[in-house]
């Protein structure tokens, strides 16, 4: 066999990070699934040999002592010690490093001789807002590329997000000559809603208050994704006043998000003389001029 520390374009003082990292390129460069050279499936093994050495420490340091002779089958470092380096076979080697493991990181199962698993298959979903913020199993029907039509259960986490997968381990597509399926995943699409805005697990929802509300204060009551609740308005609120229900965001398990209520008092839509006397009313009612601070 080629020296591995050339196999692997290392040198003799390379460190394990180093040696993996040289491994994973070539891997990467010569697998038979990415490269159709005639001579890809050799250089690949030749790598995965020379790794299957390099990446183990006894074995590297039994290579560098003692050459090509520690690579053979039987080899014992015990007794070629006591014969000056030379030979040495007849009990077992040290180990430490999987190369099956590493393999099956970077290609699947596939690169490490394991059954070949089959193909993913899409699967595209639009859920609701609060589908979303709760969390929902939802029942489907799956067509097969076969024609054949399945009952599919779908198990959509709270906080899933527009653009987001989820991934059904072995619901995909069998691959041929038989082996464990491929997986599922469906891509999610969520519809926004008309008054609810998310920011990460928190919730926001614009809360409309009389003039009477704002300025005496009130207790009302807003709706939550999870239910309706009362909440007491505190006297004279501006407009864009911030109000935190805690837990009524995102319904994440053990840390769920909390919905902030943006207070905005409006003008009542009706007119008449009734209205502009209130209104001046209201005007001497200021302390100060409103846009005293309105200064560029």
């Amino acid at each position: 066999m080629r020296d591995p520390y050339s196999v692997l374009g290392v040198s003799r003082n390379a460190d394990q990070a180093e040696i993996r990292k040289a491994f994973k390129k070539m891997a990467r460069q010569w697998h038979p699934d990415v490269n159709k050279a005639p001579s890809a499936e050799d250089r690949f093994k030749e790598v995965n040999a020379a790794y299957d050495i390099l990446g183990d420490d006894t074995k590297r340091k039994n290579y560098d002592r003692f050459g090509e002779a520690s690579t053979r089958a039987g080899f014992d470092p015990n007794a070629a010690r006591g014969r000056g380096g030379f030979g040495g076979f007849g009990g077992g080697g040290g180990g430490g490093v999987d190369v099956d493991d590493l393999l099956g990181s970077l290609f699947g199962a596939r690169a490490s001789g394991r059954p070949r698993r089959g193909p993913d298959q899409a699967l595209d979903l639009t859920i609701t807002f609060l589908e979303s913020v709760t969390g929902v199993r939802r029942s489907m029907s799956l067509r097969r590329p076969d024609g054949r039509v399945e009952p599919l259960e779908v198990p959509i986490p709270a906080g899933a997000k527009d653009g987001g997968r989820v991934r059904l381990k072995g619901q995909g597509l069998p691959p041929r000559g038989g082996g464990p399926c491929g997986d599922l995943v469906v891509q999610l699409t969520v519809r926004p809603h008309p008054i609810l805005t998310r920011n990460g697990d928190d919730l926001e929802l614009d809360v409309p208050l009389t003039f009477r509300e704002a300025m005496l204060g009130a207790s009302i009551t807003v709706p939550t994704p999870t239910g309706d609740v009362k909440v007491k308005v505190p006297k004279g609120v501006r407009s864009g006043t911030r109000l935190r229900v805690k837990g009524r965001g995102v319904q994440r398990r053990g840390t769920p998000g909390h919905l902030y209520l943006v207070l905005r008092p409006e003008v009542p839509d009706t007119e008449g003389p009734e209205l502009e006397e209130l209104a001046v009313k209201l005007d001497e009612l200021y302390s100060e001029p409103v846009r005293k601070k309105l200064v560029l």
